[in-house]
């Protein structure tokens, strides 16, 4: 059962990003006092939420996870806390796993500390699919064993076994949110579905990718943030790990033939060598086992992955200048 939001104080970390800015959106239309916990920056940029300036409904706290501190002092008096903030690109995470360690392990402790000097009614901590590596078993559900196959992943998994800590020592209400792969509005060029449809709608006739053969199991981005909601009221949920995905599941190859359709273009998939993981690094498998969350929660997703697609490519088309679709992002 989802909580009711209308009038309480809701910290959301990571507010300015695309899981984020889309959360804070659902927040402030269930009637939420929303604080919005978004990475310093002396340009004063805000992202997504840019929207909000001026508005009375979010306020907009400056920060970095990093910083005990600052994190104290935007925890305080709230009744939820949803930690998003996260270092989140994995081939960044091979050139600088040092960084990973820092914010997503040290700065879910700083979160996870906050909230229980601040007695929060609830901790909503945002892990990854990516921990699970390579399925082993099919689908994956949250007993699955954990494989560190980036520093990426290995950062989240010390992050999620730090606020499960939490849990265990000090009784901190917190639930573990495992998101499978999101996508939608909003998205960074860094993942696959907006490389691929700003490559398109820029024109390209070749398509490059890495490998093509992984499979992924995508939810549209406010499916995943209903769940967080959902997850929010669900006491069956406290001091566990809950999957958030589709239960089914695309191979990349067929994923990017799905784009060129709904994009309305014409264009071949070519392998680029420099977008290959490390061979022991990458993920052949991801499907969900999403039983937790719909028997738990009562959450399903409802954007099916075709109307999904077609709503990225549209606004990928519209807003194809926030994108460089010749230079790979990592």
């Amino acid at each position: 059962m989802t909580a009711d939001f209308h009038g309480r104080t809701v910290l959301v970390t990571g507010a300015e990003g695309f899981i984020g800015s889309t959360l804070v959106d659902l927040l402030v239309e269930q009637g939420a006092r929303v604080r919005a916990f978004v990475h310093y920056k002396p340009y004063a940029e805000k992202g997504h939420l840019a929207r909000y300036l001026g508005d009375s409904r979010v306020e907009m706290i400056a920060g970095d996870v990093r910083d005990a501190g600052r994190v104290m002092d935007a925890v305080a008096g709230c009744d939820t806390v949803f930690h998003l903030a996260a270092l989140i690109g994995i081939p960044y995470s091979y050139d600088s796993p040092g960084a990973y360690v820092q914010t997503n392990v040290v700065g879910t402790e700083n979160i996870a500390e906050a909230c229980r000097r601040h007695s929060v009614r609830r901790l909503l901590h945002t892990s990854t699919s990516e921990v699970y590596g390579t399925a082993r078993t099919a689908p994956i559900s949250e007993a699955h064993p954990l494989q560190p196959q980036s520093p990426y992943s290995a950062s989240k998994i010390g992050a999620d076994m730090m606020a499960l800590s939490h849990w265990h020592a000090f009784e901190l209400p917190v639930t573990v949110v495992r998101p499978f792969n999101t996508y939608g509005p909003r998205q960074s060029a860094r993942a696959v579905i907006p490389t691929i449809l700003a490559q398109l709608h820029a024109g390209a006739r070749e398509i490059k990718l890495g490998s093509t053969s992984p499979t992924r199991d995508f939810t549209y981005v406010t499916d995943t943030a209903r769940g967080f909601l959902a997850l929010a009221g669900c006491d069956l949920a406290l001091g566990e790990v809950v999957n958030l995905g589709s239960g089914q599941e695309i191979s990349i190859g067929e994923l990017a033939r799905e784009l060129i359709a709904a994009s309305g273009r014409e264009a071949e998939v070519v392998v680029d060598p420099a977008r290959l993981r490390p061979s022991g690094s990458e993920v052949e498998r991801l499907l969900s086992d999403n039983s937790r969350a719909r028997d738990w929660a009562g959450w399903a997703p409802e954007v099916s992955l075709s109307e999904g697609l077609k709503r990225t490519s549209e606004w990928v088309a519209e807003n194809l200048g926030l994108f460089a679709p010749d230079r790979y992002q990592v």
